[in-house]
């Protein structure tokens, strides 16, 4: 009895290799014929593929489209093959055939993510990527198969039906809606942005509460990344372009002119009114003549219908050093090469203050890069820097300690 127990086990031992040999060599078979294939995808269609003149197929090639089909042959094989290979042992085979069906499902989850991600770069390849950018769909997309391909790897391991188990998860939606708080509000967040034009990658924004101001290099599904002008990366919250303001500055870009908006303030005891020989002064300026010309034309016709007396300064209307200062910067804001004329220049008064009467300059640069307009503003404020004495006008400014013992100075030696 013992003789034929370990004959018996011998030979089941014996089977059990034979058997175990055989499906070795399948699976090396499986894995040769993979490599066939895809030789045979590499000599044929990728080459073909890469001659062409089409761009859509080169990015399928690029994201391993089609190397991707060759995945499935050793599937297709073992899956066919097993039962013959262990033709005694069905618990076997089964277990064979579940993990052929996880890796099937394993692969159709990288076939679809190559997709997807060929489609997203077709679109950004598309003159319209620019401003609609469409990365956070992709990478929802992309999000839904594999939870989609996990659940299904999940209910293929533990013999259940998918919809059992998705409704068995539901009881664990509370703790779903908070792993993935932050891809929800992302997702909800992109299509605001997308639906209303908000952003787009390459715009100008400022958000100082997230220290933020600078060009958007990306848009993704949870972030935005912002390249400040010093060439710090600053990430945003994507929901946060939606739940709190920002500024875009890409109407500035496309309109063509960008802002200046400064003033600079004058004391206001050196304003007065305007004698002969300041008027013979300013005639000499260019800029001023024609405008001189038509305002006392203007004024002489005034106060001659009017019949005012002209030999007190405060009856009638008369020029002002101030007046003039001012037709004097329109007229050479105007002028200069630099500013746009098509857009707004005012030169205006603001509210006189203990700081003294603040004249605003406004007007828009031609020239939008940052360089550029920044010396514009600096080589027009030197020159009104410089021009105001010739208006008998002075630059008010607090007295600094250089001017307090100037003053002192000069009352010692008195």
């Amino acid at each position: 009895m013992e003789l034929f127990l370990s004959m018996h086990f011998s030979y089941d031992h014996a089977q059990l290799m034979a058997e175990g040999s055989v499906f070795a060599s399948l699976i090396l078979g499986a894995i040769a014929a993979y490599y066939l294939t895809w030789f045979i995808l590499k000599k044929t269609i990728i080459s073909f593929i890469q001659r062409s003149e089409n761009n859509f197929d080169d990015i399928l090639v690029e994201n391993k489209v089609i190397s991707r089909f060759s995945y499935f042959i050793p599937s297709f094989l073992i899956s066919r093959l097993a039962p013959y290979a262990l033709p005694d042992y069905p618990e076997g085979v089964a277990a064979v055939q579940k993990a052929v069906d996880m890796y099937v499902i394993f692969v159709v989850m990288l076939l679809l993510s190559a997709v997807i991600n060929s489609l997203y770069d077709f679109y950004n390849s598309l003159e319209t990527s620019k401003n609609k950018p469409v990365k956070g769909f992709a990478q929802v997309l992309k999000l839904i198969v594999y939870i989609v391909g996990i659940l299904m790897i999940v209910a293929t391991l533990l013999n259940q039906n998918l919809g059992n188990l998705v409704i068995g998860l539901g009881t664990l939606s509370a703790v779903l809606m908070l792993v993935f708080k932050d891809p929800i509000l992302g997702f909800v967040g992109g299509l605001q942005l997308s639906a209303n034009d908000m952003v787009r990658i390459g715009d100008w924004i400022s958000m100082p509460k997230y220290g933020a101001d600078g060009d958007v290099l990306d848009i993704t599904l949870t972030t935005v990344k912002v390249q400040n002008f010093d060439k710090t990366i600053t990430t945003l919250p994507t929901y946060a372009l939606v739940s709190d303001s920002f500024t875009n500055w890409r109407g500035m870009a496309e309109s063509g002119g960008r802002r200046v908006k400064r003033h600079i303030s004058i004391d206001m005891e050196s304003v007065k009114f305007c004698d002969a020989k300041m008027m013979e002064y300013f005639r000499k300026f260019q800029l001023l003549q024609t405008y001189l010309d038509e305002k006392e034309l203007e004024i002489t016709e005034y106060n001659t219908v009017n019949q005012i007396d002209t030999s007190v300064f405060v009856n009638g209307r008369r020029q002002t050093n101030l007046g003039v200062f001012r037709a004097y910067l329109k007229a050479y804001i105007k002028a200069h090469p630099m500013v746009h004329k098509e857009m707004s220049v005012l030169v205006r008064q603001l509210q006189p203050s203990e700081k003294g009467l603040p004249m605003e300059i406004y007007f828009f640069s031609k020239d939008q890069a940052w360089g550029t307009y920044e010396d514009l503003q600096s080589d027009i404020f030197d020159h009104v820097l410089a021009v105001i004495p010739e208006f008998g006008l002075r630059v008010f400014q607090n007295p600094s300690g250089g001017s307090i013992a100037k003053a002192l100075d000069s009352l010692s030696k008195r």
